[in-house]
């Protein structure tokens, strides 16, 4: 799985439970991340999605967090 993919997916696991209070801010950055082309832009939209669901707890929410991680490396 390419970088882009892995990011797109924890993207659409943010949007698929965006209804977790703990996602408020972190759903938007999302939507918009499923925009994004450009490794740049993805490294920088992952950032800013990763402070914004430091209190997301649970299984997908650890996948999703290390997902973004990969990504950021």
């Amino acid at each position: 799985m390419s970088k882009l993919e892995k990011f797109h997916k924890a993207c659409q696991n943010i949007i698929d439970n965006r209804n977790a209070k703990a996602l408020n801010w972190a759903v938007n950055y999302a939507k918009y991340g499923l925009t994004i082309r450009t490794d740049y832009e993805v490294k920088v939209q992952a950032l800013y999605i990763l402070n914004n669901m430091t209190r997301w707890r649970g299984d997908i929410a650890k996948e999703t967090r290390q997902m973004l991680k990969e990504v950021v490396k």
